[in-house]
């Protein structure tokens, strides 16, 4: 079994094994095994890094073997600079998910470990799978755990939330099979998704190919206006869901325009550009003046990662080696910063038991310590220097001012209207006199709460301060996929 097999295998495992501990009294035991899994999970990633060849687009730590021999469907795995991070950052969330649930699942505890554990594994299935059908199994297969995890630990809303996000993207994927299907037929019984990369296909199957493909990923993204079901999900999941939703789940949409649309579909993308950056565009302005006028928390901080998300695909469909590494730098921030965000407001709302902004005011004067660190995030998540969340976006906005200063002008609102709702919520909640007798109440954070935000916080200025570790890895891989995304397949 290789390092990617193992990366992908022993959260999933472990998630087996906690499903045998069927009884809330043997809850505590059931967390620690969640958290020896998940640091386990963690250290098998980190060879992936220090054994990784800079200077190579080539996969790495490739493992192939026949899976179904009769329609030549292969347990094909590989990495290279685009998936590295994105395989780091999906086991180092997971950790931070199981000990920000230590406490506040209660109930079916062995249940909601082993999702999320599971649910870790498939996600670094989705991005180290180089055969088709392995890649849509493991990518459909993440909805099962989230699903489950939005519908039986949920808000009051949790089934219709559920079956929402169940449903959009769902409908999507189905899409998706058909391509693959195609692709399949057309590249002479072979998914091999490097094989599909160099099939000579014509301008009318790519561009049906790219809205399949479209379907499918964009509502993963989510990107505008299929992105409604993103605050429901987050409004009615558990904290630990929420912060996998925004650190991972929306990065496997992201990850297919990489992996399929651009690649497979170069010229249809081309043509088709116009499209992805209006509603990028759109998302970047006119979801963040939603994210504005809202009054929970919850829902402030989803409508901003669909704001942050459109960096992603803007960056991408702007075919420069700084959009598209601007564009993977900011899924990888997004993943740190969305995910802290979600983690504070699931502290207050484990206290209060309230995501509405006007049942605080002044948190400040009780939970310094806690403040401190939703300072960092807040700031991260509005894109100050220093912080992760600026070196993606800033990446971004100068490629697309290189592109045309009209694109770049538009998406540098987000330098004001990012700042606007992030400060806005952060003035509320944080500053001030003490609201009332709840808020007067609160007790700083514990040893547990501080480890999860540390861990965070660490990453959070690490990234901001010091990017070069994470563009060195995606240089070279870009830089191949631009060259073969400039070659015309109409020929």
């Amino acid at each position: 079994m290789g390092l990617l097999s193992l990366a992908i295998w022993t959260p999933i495992v472990f998630g087996a094994v906690l499903l045998l501990l069927g009884r809330d009294d043997q809850a505590r035991g059931v967390r620690w095994i969640a958290l020896v899994g998940a640091v386990i999970s963690l250290l098998v990633t980190l060879p992936l890094y220090s054994g990784f060849q800079l200077g190579t687009s080539t996969m790495q730590f490739v493992e192939n073997s026949p899976w179904i021999e009769r329609i030549n469907v292969n347990y094909h795995l590989g990495i290279d600079g685009i998936s590295l991070w994105l395989v780091l950052l999906t086991a180092f969330i997971n950790v931070v998910v199981v000990i920000a649930s230590w406490e506040s699942i209660t109930s079916r505890v062995n249940q909601y470990m082993a999702a999320v554990m599971m649910l870790s594994g498939l996600q670094i299935g989705v991005f180290a799978a180089l055969d088709g059908m392995l890649f849509y199994v493991f990518f459909e297969a993440t909805l099962i755990p989230m699903y489950l995890l939005i519908g039986i630990w949920g808000g009051p809303r949790k089934i219709y939330a559920a079956l929402k996000f169940f449903l959009y993207t769902l409908l999507g994927s189905l899409l998706l099979l058909v391509a693959l299907m195609f692709l399949y037929t057309k590249s002479g019984g072979s998914f091999d998704i490097l094989t599909w990369h160099n099939l000579p296909l014509r301008g009318g199957a790519q561009t049906l190919l790219f809205f399949a493909f479209f379907a499918a990923f964009a509502v993963k993204v989510p990107m505008w206006p299929v992105h409604t079901w993103l605050p429901d999900a987050h409004v009615e999941a558990p904290t630990g869901g929420s912060v996998v939703l925004a650190s991972i789940m929306l990065k496997l949409g992201a990850y297919g325009f990489l992996r399929f649309s651009l690649p497979i579909t170069p010229d249809a993308s081309h043509e088709w550009t116009w499209l992805v950056i209006g509603l990028s565009l759109t998302a970047i302005i006119y979801v963040a003046l939603v994210s504005l006028v809202q009054r929970d928390m919850k829902k402030l901080v989803a409508y901003s990662s669909v704001v942050h998300m459109g960096f992603v695909t803007l960056g991408f469909f702007l075919f420069s080696d700084l959009g598209v590494s601007g564009g993977i730098v900011q899924m990888i921030a997004h993943g740190f910063v969305s995910g802290a965000m979600f983690l504070c407001i699931g502290v207050l709302y484990d206290r209060v038991h309230s995501r509405e902004i006007s049942s605080y005011g002044g948190v400040i004067n009780t939970m310094p310590r806690f403040t401190a660190f939703a300072l960092l995030f807040f700031m991260a998540n509005a894109g100050l220097p220093g912080t992760a969340g600026f070196v993606g976006e800033w990446m971004v906005i100068l490629a697309s001012v290189k592109s045309s200063f009209w694109i770049g002008t538009a998406a540098a609102t987000t330098l004001i209207t990012g700042a606007s709702y992030t400060l806005w919520m952060f003035k509320r909640v944080y500053l001030g006199p003490v609201a009332n007798q709840e808020v007067k109440a609160l007790k700083d954070i514990n040893n547990r709460e501080f480890l999860m935000l540390a861990l965070l916080a660490i990453a959070v200025l690490f990234m901001g301060i010091y990017p070069k570790p994470f563009t060195d890895v995606m240089d070279t891989s870009v830089a191949d996929l631009l060259r073969h995304v400039a070659v015309s397949k109409l020929n």
